[in-house]
């Protein structure tokens, strides 16, 4: 009877031991669940301030490209109206002088 009685004594200090690490180890998990959690808003706040980078960057960079065209267009048409505005001011010849123009050239 000793013998059995000392064998559950033994049982119930090793029942008694696993519950304790069971426990630490539930409490491990509870404060592991919590770091996984602050750690995934953290992450998803991390990864929309990104988001939101990318697409102003995307928005910045479309504006540019749009001015720069507007710009090289509008180059172009101050370019042509220089030209025009030099050819008016050029002195136009007679048709006489075109004509002598012609023969010395002959």
């Amino acid at each position: 009877m000793e013998e059995l009685r000392g064998r559950r004594d033994e049982l119930a200090r090793l029942i008694q031991g696993e519950e304790e690490e069971r426990g630490r180890l539930q409490g491990q998990i509870w404060a592991l669940t919590e770091r996984l959690a602050r750690a995934n808003e953290s992450l998803a706040r991390k990864v929309a301030a990104r988001n939101d980078f990318d697409r102003t960057i995307a928005e910045t960079e479309a504006a540019y490209g749009k001015i720069l065209e507007s710009s090289q267009t509008l180059l172009s048409v101050l370019k042509g109206e220089t030209g025009n505005s030099s050819k008016a001011t050029e002195p136009k010849s007679t048709s006489k002088e075109k004509q002598a123009d012609g023969q010395k050239h002959s």
